[in-house]
């Protein structure tokens, strides 16, 4: 089974989920595209993320609506 890039403990950000490994909310890239901004303007503003783990995230969220679609 694939690890996933996506990390939620209460202990980091109270929860909210972030990037795995790093403190870098999950929400923050969907509001940068949703801004207009690149992957690449991301990136920038947050070097702790992997353009990998972005990658994997938005594969993720991909399948997950190719599964919530076929329900």
């Amino acid at each position: 089974m694939k690890k996933s890039v996506i990390s939620r403990d209460k202990e980091i950000m109270s929860g909210t989920p972030v990037f795995a490994g790093t403190r870098v909310p999950i929400q923050t890239l969907f509001e940068y595209i949703q801004a207009g901004d690149s992957i690449d303007d991301f990136l920038e503003g947050f070097p702790t993320v992997s353009r990998e783990q972005v990658i994997a995230l938005l594969d993720e969220a991909k399948s997950q609506l190719a599964v919530d679609a076929a329900a």
